[in-house]
């Protein structure tokens, strides 16, 4: 079983920033894929962006120009948020794909006033 461990979430006023970070008590091997969803109240759970073990990035297009994925050579994937908006606000959950499998962190809340 893989642990997700997320932090970083919080208030944050319109045009601010925040970084996501999510480590992954797995090692290394195995992990295709890392990325960070989202899901607000009252709405289905979306991808922001994801990286792939090549380093291929996807983002949403609602997020492109204004959010960052990146991962360390490690088992850590961060997502920096930048120019937020109230539209982003949402629980945002880390995710991890291994071979077949997939894995979500617990969530972790992020509010931006307007």
């Amino acid at each position: 079983q893989v642990q997700l461990v997320e932090s970083g979430g919080g208030l944050v006023q319109f045009g601010g920033s925040l970084r996501l970070s999510c480590a992954a008590s797995s090692s290394t091997f195995g992990i295709l894929v890392m990325g960070w969803y989202r899901q607000a109240p009252g709405e289905q759970r979306e991808l922001v962006a994801v990286i792939n073990r090549g380093g291929i990035r996807n983002y949403a297009d609602s997020v492109k120009g204004r959010f960052t994925i990146s991962r360390d050579n490690a088992n850590t994937v961060y997502l920096q948020m930048n120019s937020l908006k109230p539209e982003d606000t949402a629980v945002y959950y880390c995710y991890v794909r291994i071979a077949t499998m997939d894995f979500w962190g617990q969530g972790t809340q992020v509010t931006v006033s307007s």
